[in-house]
């Protein structure tokens, strides 16, 4: 099974959408949007979404399964996110290309953090408080907690957790 990674473009929007609803189905706390609002997101807003992968101080890359042309995981950074570092956001393999032996997810961090690396010696993230699955993720990845927190959007009584990773 092979895998390209690529930055998106506008022209990406219907296999990013895919992905998207995919992964609003699979993790819902992982994202701070619903999957009502993503399925009433407009064409326009969804080629606005992929076009993230161009535009400057961000990067949004996909996983691509070459045997299907499926976008099967998504990354992406962000500089407007808040906070100094270069933020990660929007994560998600789909479960058919999870795993350590496939390798998709630390292929995308790897991207992400070599773009990340032109903006400074560190990267950031917000993890929802129950995502256990991701934290250990992260952590497994040098990733820490901060201490801070904030209120998830969807949900103003959970937490979402700073995490903070040194990249050299």
């Amino acid at each position: 099974m092979g895998i390209t990674l690529k930055r998106t473009e506008r022209d990406d929007w219907q296999r990013l959408r895919t992905l998207r609803l995919e992964a609003l189905r699979d993790t819902p706390i992982a994202f701070g949007q619903t999957i009502t609002h993503a399925l009433r997101m407009s064409e326009a807003e969804w080629r606005a979404y992929a076009g993230r992968g161009q535009e400057a101080g961000r990067t949004f890359i996909v996983a691509v399964d070459e045997e299907s042309d499926a976008f099967v995981g998504m990354m992406g950074g962000a500089l407007d996110h808040g906070g100094g570092a270069p933020f990660l956001v929007a994560v998600f393999v789909s479960p058919t290309h999870r795993g350590r032996e496939l390798g998709v997810t630390d292929r995308l961090l790897a991207s992400i953090e070599d773009w990340a690396r032109g903006y400074g010696n560190l990267i950031q993230l917000d993890v929802h408080e129950d995502n256990a699955r991701a934290r250990r993720y992260y952590a497994s990845r040098g990733f820490v907690e901060t201490g801070q927190t904030m209120p998830y959007p969807l949900d103003r009584t959970r937490r979402e957790l700073n995490m903070l990773k040194r990249l050299y």
